[in-house]
């Protein structure tokens, strides 16, 4: 582990206390209410009788201490190079981050030393400079509880104006984009950050419904063939959806997926990225879009 247990709960439920003791609070009642703050509920019993007892010999029975500095707890050099890496990515810079005294530290690894497999290559442009500061924009509503305003041209072509409420901002590994979920918009409730034109704080008095819209789900079944490591493939792949398994035969598995419906189109591709290896059995609606899909790979002369 790079941060070690010396930043765990217990080091700086310990830590609290000793400076407290030297700032020359000596209550039990009062050191015992910051064990119940920042530790575990189980800590009661066992922090402050060690103390109290030096059994860790930092306190003495008397809850004084012979420390007379506060506790601190500076970052080893591999913690340094590990943020120094952190730092170098575009996706950090968007949340206005900053990684202090680590000019002088070479980073742990860099962009450079890693590729990410299956991922999109039309990711969101992080570092334009427009798209930072949307997303700043869009961030601190969200933090805030406030309103927002923007312009967007939707799949036909059409400029859209916006109002809504943010209500948090997604990111997909595959497509490299976030999204921004909102309410109090009837029209959809996702839309591509990158999709944005243009965006500001509504400042008006009128307010819009900051409830959410009710997320519609549908389900696709699929069946899988279990040849060249298909099956955990499959199930890593969508791993963060709800789902369900059986086992048909020796070699095929019918899989239920459970997926938001604004998300069949990324549903879609991602199903046929497993070419031969999974048969869509259903839903009916679900399996008229994958043969439209590929009718027109077969047109583009794609196979």
């Amino acid at each position: 582990m790079i941060f070690s247990e010396l930043y765990s709960a217990y080091y700086n439920t310990i830590a609290a206390i000793i400076a407290r003791i030297i700032d020359g609070e000596q209550s039990e009642k009062e050191l015992q209410k910051i064990v119940t703050e920042r530790a575990f509920g189980e800590s009661a019993l066992t922090i402050i009788p060690s103390l109290k007892s030096e059994k860790w010999q930092l306190v003495h029975s008397d809850m004084t201490t012979p420390l007379t500095h506060r506790p601190t707890m500076p970052l080893t050099t591999l913690q340094k190079q590990w943020l120094k890496a952190i730092s170098l990515d575009p996706r950090v810079k968007l949340f206005d981050a900053t990684f202090p005294d680590l000019d002088d530290v070479d980073p742990l690894f860099t962009p450079e030393d890693y590729h990410v497999y299956d991922q999109y290559s039309d990711g969101d442009p992080f570092e334009d400079a427009e798209y930072i500061r949307q997303f700043r924009v869009v961030l601190e509503a969200i933090r805030t509880g406030g309103q927002i305003k923007f312009e967007m041209t939707n799949r036909k072509g059409n400029t859209m104006f916006i109002r809504c409420h943010p209500k948090r901002l997604e990111y997909s590994e595959k497509d490299d984009k976030f999204r921004l979920v909102t309410a109090g918009w009837r029209s959809v409730s996702t839309v591509n950050l990158a999709k944005i034109r243009s965006c500001v704080p509504y400042t008006g008095e009128k307010q819009l419904d900051g409830e959410e819209r009710e997320v519609r789900h549908d389900v696709v079944t699929v069946k899988v063939l279990d040849e060249r490591n298909a099956l955990e493939r499959f199930m890593l792949h969508f791993a963060h959806f709800e789902k369900q398994a059986e086992k048909l035969d020796k070699k095929h598995y019918l899989v239920k997926i459970k997926y938001a419906h604004d998300d069949e189109p990324e549903m879609v591709i991602r199903i046929l990225s497993f070419g031969p290896m999974v048969e869509v059995i259903g839903s009916e609606s679900f399996k008229k879009i994958v043969i439209e899909k590929l009718k027109k790979q077969l047109n583009c002369g794609l196979k």
